[in-house]
């Protein structure tokens, strides 16, 4: 095994988020992970970046009441596992599933789960549109650099329970985007909150959390079938 690469400090990211020990250490250990392991579906490899575009960027959600409480937690499009892993390290008590629809990332978030020891998480194999065991279940949804606003409230609305909560990470703010977002939450049973804008770590620009809360029950039309929301999304139509 090649000798682990030298990772920045994550001690402030403890304290800000109030980590124990072994939860920094987890922290720390997954950003090794994201940095050295070649499997690793990222092109972010330097340690700093890895430490504040992954793992800080993940943990700035937990400033909203809503993650920070939560039982349930889907992270659509996974990926690499963020923003779900560094939030199932930092909420042990919530159940975490990792949803993904490729199947070699899914490989590389289980392996990565099981070397944090994180007994929390589960790793699916599947999509949001089909995963019909997660429909109404779940507390909290996340969605970082999937999809139009308006597909992931499409994606998200049909799993969260009512009084549930979609937390999007979004860059710079985009009028029309926003707009196709409102009109999709509309007809879903979303309300819209202004979006918040976060600076996870010094210097960080143009950072933004949306948030959708559930109010009203999604019709039973939804989801679609599988690739629907995308060509043909709610607040374009």
């Amino acid at each position: 095994m090649s000798e682990e690469v030298t990772f920045p400090p994550v001690n402030v990211l403890a304290a800000l988020f109030d980590l124990n020990a072994r939860q920094s250490e987890q922290l720390r250990r997954f950003g090794v992970i994201l940095a050295q392991d070649e499997n690793a579906p990222t092109t972010v490899r330097d340690p700093v970046r890895v430490r504040d575009d992954h793992l800080a960027d993940a943990l700035v959600a937990l400033d909203l009441p809503a993650v920070h409480s939560a039982a349930t937690i889907a992270d659509l499009g996974s990926g690499a596992g963020v923003p779900g892993i560094p939030l199932a390290v930092a909420l042990p008590e919530a159940r975490v599933a990792l949803v993904e629809g490729n199947g070699r990332k899914c490989q590389f978030m289980r392996e990565a789960a099981d070397e944090l020891g994180l007994t929390n998480v589960d790793v699916l194999h599947d999509r949001a549109e089909t995963w019909t065991d997660g429909l109404g279940r779940m507390d909290v949804v996340t969605a970082r650099a999937l999809a139009p606003l308006d597909v992931v409230a499409e994606y998200a609305a049909p799993l969260l329970r009512l009084g549930g909560a979609l937390v999007a990470w979004r860059g710079q703010r985009d009028p029309e985007d926003e707009a196709c977002g409102r009109r999709a939450a509309a007809i879903l049973g979303l309300t819209v909150d202004e979006p918040l804008h976060v600076e996870p770590y010094p210097g960080a620009l143009n950072r933004y959390l949306h948030v959708l809360v559930k109010t009203d029950p999604t019709p039973d039309r939804f989801p679609r079938r599988d690739g629907v929301a995308r060509k043909r999304p709610l607040g374009r139509a």
